[in-house]
């Protein structure tokens, strides 16, 4: 920062004025939580001299909120891959069954929806297929804010549902499949080359919820990569072009990841098991009946609030996912 053109490269300089944001605050809670323990551990010798029980509780409670701050830290300290501090895309797409499969699509959007506001991160929805009755065939979102890759990379794969389904007059237990594939936002610094003779370019009208807001003009686009087989699509803007242009956008950062995957043994099948959304394949378990439970398959951890978890709560499944990395 103290070289003279530093500036002269304003995407460099933001992300180097992020970078040095983030290393900032993580320190200056590192020494804030050693000068709250050092005064904790002070007033924790003049309550045992003066033998004051309510003092002490004070403490041990306050050793509880010190606790949860060292583990923030700690969390942070886990993201430290290069793409980890970048926003991400997620897209979303229902299994077989129809109407269940969609309404649990659209279902698991919300979970992250309200994770992400819960965070105060910014959120939009780049494309958008309803079901015919219900839910959603497919959605991509995009999320904005920080280090949202690295908290949300290992939601890729296979949820699965089991529930009375409010579809079936018969009140029968069904059980449902979607599909969360997480990919990060890249910057400019990030070169990844993408040659027009493999692109296929399909403009379409996009679907909206009417009114005067209606699109009646065929500004959605949905590009196709050949080589890959990448599809990927946008219908969020009127304007074509941006629209495009956030498809190629979007593009480069599944092309990338796609790359990465590739390489990590961990992800090895990651293409075959997309082909398959169903029995064999779930990373997490949401299961509203018989019992109530939610269960990560690769960590076996476990809440048994369902009910807080398709409400945002996630961050616990998030942290543990986190630790397994390591």
């Amino acid at each position: 920062m103290l070289e003279s053109n530093f500036w002269d490269d304003k995407l460099n300089s933001q992300k180097v004025i992020k970078e040095k944001k983030l290393f900032e605050e993580l320190i200056s809670s590192y020494e804030n939580s050693i000068k709250n323990l050092r005064d904790l551990i002070e007033l924790n010798e003049l309550a045992i001299e003066e033998n004051n029980s309510t003092i002490q509780s004070e403490i041990l409670n306050n050793l509880k909120i010190l606790r949860q701050s060292v583990k923030k830290n700690e969390i942070k300290c886990f993201l430290s891959n290069e793409t980890d501090s970048f926003d991400c895309y997620i897209e979303i797409h229902a299994g077989a069954g129809g109407t269940e499969s969609q309404d649990w699509a659209d279902m698991l959007r919300r979970m992250y929806l309200k994770w992400s506001d819960d965070k105060n991160f910014k959120s939009n929805l780049i494309s958008e297929h309803k079901g015919e009755e219900a839910g959603i065939k497919s959605s991509t979102i995009k999320i904005e804010g920080n280090y949202v890759f690295g908290w949300l990379k290992k939601e890729s794969g296979i949820h699965r549902l089991v529930r009375i389904s409010p579809f079936d007059s018969g009140a029968r237990r069904h059980t449902s499949f979607a599909s969360v594939w997480v990919y990060p936002v890249l910057d400019e610094n990030i070169n990844i080359e993408i040659l027009e003779k493999d692109l296929r370019i399909d403009t379409y009208r996009s679907s909206g919820a009417g009114g005067q807001h209606v699109n009646t003009t065929d500004s959605a686009v949905r590009i196709t990569h050949t080589p890959s087989k990448i599809v990927v699509q946008c219908q969020n803007e009127r304007s074509q072009h941006k629209n495009k242009e956030t498809c190629m956008n979007m593009l480069r950062a599944r092309l990338y990841d796609f790359e990465i995957k590739k390489k990590e043994k961990e992800n090895k099948n990651l293409e075959s098991s997309k082909s398959d959304i169903g029995w064999g394949h779930q990373i997490r378990s949401y299961v509203l009946q018989p019992y109530r439970l939610v269960k990560d398959n690769r960590t076996n951890f476990e809440s048994t609030n369902p009910d807080k978890v398709l409400d945002g709560e996630i961050d616990d499944f998030l942290e543990q996912s986190l630790y397994q990395i390591r």
